[in-house]
């Protein structure tokens, strides 16, 4: 038995949610792996005696003080943790959706039974 095409469209819809959905939570996790990075640093920076330091540019060492490169790594965590807020957000909004995505396609195949043939 074929599906209509109404509930085929939602089908497909449903699944670009989910496919949207998982590769926010991909990004999401990159990004807390990346804030749990720059806190090691962090805490491995306040252990450093020495003011100046190296870092890296792509594939150069560059020598930097330690305050510049404190607050570079603070900044980057700020960033990191924005991002991870606002992909929270957009998770939850399209959790939501795809809930209410759901519901209808369950709604629609429950529909009016049709008979087999037999």
């Amino acid at each position: 038995m074929e599906l209509p095409k109404q509930v085929q469209d939602k089908l497909a819809q449903f699944q670009g949610l989910q496919n949207q959905l998982q590769f926010m939570a991909l990004q999401k996790q990159q990004l807390m792996l990346q804030a749990t990075d720059i806190d090691g640093a962090l805490t491995e920076l306040e252990k450093v005696t020495n003011e100046k330091l190296y870092k890296t540019a792509g594939p150069l060492m560059i020598e930097a003080n330690k305050k510049d490169i404190s607050a570079e790594l603070k900044e980057k965590k700020e960033t990191s943790e924005a991002r991870i807020a606002l992909l929270e957000k957009q998770e939850k909004k399209l959790a939501e959706k795809l809930e209410e995505l759901g519901k209808e396609l369950q709604a629609m195949l429950k529909g009016p039974s049709v008979p087999k043939a037999g």
